[in-house]
């Protein structure tokens, strides 16, 4: 599952350095992540990124693009090819992941 911004954004712009996949974007209002792009930091961190930085904690799961840790680690992959360091945790299946706490 994607992670989405709520309404409760403020607007402070933490969240956005944060993204390993610069899935987080400026919106007319309040931030918003690209779910094609959101990998919910699997291969990256143990926990995602932008809802530990949140002050009003409003990136959350979306029930709308619900996926499991093989299609986000697949999107990792894909958006990071040359990221030789998540291939080879990736390989062995040591890689990290909110799903494995």
């Amino acid at each position: 599952m994607s992670t989405y911004i709520t309404a409760d954004c403020i607007n402070c712009g933490a969240c956005e350095p944060e993204c390993p996949n610069e899935a987080i974007s400026e919106g007319d209002e309040i931030y918003v992540i690209d779910p094609e792009l959101c990998t919910e930091c699997v291969g990256f961190h143990d926990h995602e990124a932008c809802q530990a930085v949140c002050p009003v904690e409003c990136c959350l799961p979306d029930p709308n693009h619900t996926e499991d840790e093989k299609v986000l680690l697949e999107r990792a992959l894909r958006l990071h090819p040359e990221d030789e360091e998540l291939k080879k945790a990736a390989s062995a299946n040591e890689f990290a992941s909110r799903f494995r706490k």
